[in-house]
């Protein structure tokens, strides 16, 4: 009894540890996009990136307070010769006025530095590290988008190899059930063996398109997990509802985020320009500084404070940074160029995605007309066919069109939206898009 128990415990656990190792998880696509906009490894790249930036810009900022140091240093000396008006000259170490011998020394000095001009540079570099700041943020934007995209696109194939393997598991059924009957018509001397073949390949060929669509299933499943930082042991469910809803596109230019980052890194080369032009001035501090020291059984000073002004120039700049100059203001023309490249590129992404968009809602119609063709065509030629005025061949070609036309048909649905976003993402708008 004890063993039967026992044995009743055990099939209860591993049949709850396959429910776990099972688990579904139902998303819609602005769940889908969220997540991986939020919590995908190249989402939090990203952010880290403009952390980083965010605190160079901070790093640049403090270059315009004061710079202070403290210093202190104690030497031991040997028996110097000391030769002074102060206290006469020593050649044993000692002097007419000192009660022992001079043989340390202690210092300390407290200097500081304030900036008050220097060619401009601390601002043009503060400017600088703003403006690539605002560009990482862009170039964030944009990655996030390139995520959304690309969840969207893993999400809308799992729709679309679902749709398929559901339009195949009925055929298969069909194709089933016609082999048994088949079957029994060649048992009773009505159908040739070879119509009975061509059946049951026909089977076959179905079964092999639901193993190959499971397959893709499986590898589409497991690609969207891993983006979304979802287990590797659940199963993420499609949500139809909102398949074939959405909004039309808004007119106007696109406002590429991309686009705007290069912008920013082209104003960053500018101010590089004026960073090295600041080369050519000369570097403007206040300075100030206390220093105290005292040379034992000799000297002592203390309260000595001083102020004033200082001044540096680098001679050698006026030949030296002329190549400076030139190398910033090729880098400021390269991402000049850079820039009118992406506009011209996000044109015809724009161009073509708009064409493509266009495309797949005249083969939707196309395609839809084409379902409703192939299913009145099936039902004649199976008319025919029980009828005894048409052959197999032509039953068995009626309905592989059929289940193609409703394949095209539930895919191009689908197409849509995908062509859909894929404008959106070309005009800089794909996250806003989905989460409408």
């Amino acid at each position: 009894m004890k063993s039967k128990f026992s044995l009743i415990l055990v099939l209860f656990q591993l049949v709850s540890f396959t429910g776990q190792a099972q688990e579904t998880q139902k998303l819609t696509l602005k769940q889908t996009v969220e997540m991986a906009t939020t919590q995908s490894k190249q989402a939090v790249l990203a952010e880290a990136k403009v952390t980083t930036s965010d605190y160079e810009v901070k790093k640049a900022k403090n270059n315009r307070y004061p710079s202070a140091t403290l210093s202190g240093q104690y030497f031991r000396l040997t028996e110097p010769n000391i030769s002074s008006p102060l206290f006469g000259d020593s050649s044993s170490g000692s002097s007419g006025g000192s009660t022992g011998k001079i043989n340390q020394l202690l210092l300390g000095m407290a200097n500081v530095s304030i900036p008050v001009f220097n060619g401009f540079k601390i601002s043009q570099n503060i400017k600088a590290s703003e403006n690539l700041h605002e560009s990482e943020s862009l170039e964030a934007e944009y990655t996030k988008e390139q995520v959304a995209l690309y969840a969207t696109n893993l999400y809308l194939a799992i729709y679309k190899t679902q749709q398929m393997l559901d339009l195949l598991q009925d055929n298969l059924k069909s194709a089933h059930q016609r082999v048994v009957d088949f079957q029994a018509m060649e048992d009773n001397g009505l159908l040739a063996h070879n119509d009975m073949l061509k059946a049951q390949l026909q089977e076959s060929n179905v079964q092999l398109m639901i193993d190959q669509n499971q397959k893709n299933l499986d590898v589409l499943n497991f690609k969207l997990k891993n983006l979304l930082g979802i287990a590797e042991n659940s199963t993420i469910e499609i949500d139809p509802n909102g398949i074939d809803s959405f909004q039309a596109i808004a007119a106007g230019d696109a406002q590429r985020s991309d686009l705007q980052a290069a912008e920013y890194k082209q104003k960053a080369a500018e101010n590089g320009i004026k960073i090295a032009q600041g080369n050519y001035y000369p570097s403007i501090n206040l300075v100030g500084g206390y220093v105290a020291v005292d040379i034992k059984n000799a000297f002592t000073m203390t309260n000595a404070i001083n102020f004033g002004v200082g001044v540096s120039y680098d001679l050698s700049s006026i030949f030296k940074n002329n190549a400076e100059v030139k190398v910033a203001k090729s880098k400021s023309e390269e991402a000049k160029q850079s820039v009118a490249l992406l506009t011209d590129q996000i044109k015809e992404e724009v161009h073509e995605a708009q064409e493509n968009y266009t495309l797949a809602q005249k083969q939707y119609n196309v395609y839809n007309l084409a379902a409703e063709q192939a299913t009145e065509n099936y039902r004649i030629v199976k008319d025919k066919y029980d009828n005894g005025l048409s052959n197999t061949n032509d039953l068995l070609e009626a309905d592989v069109e059929q289940l193609q036309a409703n394949i095209n048909k539930a895919v191009s649905k689908a197409d849509i939206l995908q062509k859909y976003y894929e404008l959106a993402f070309a005009k800089g708008n794909l996250t806003q898009s989905v989460q409408q």
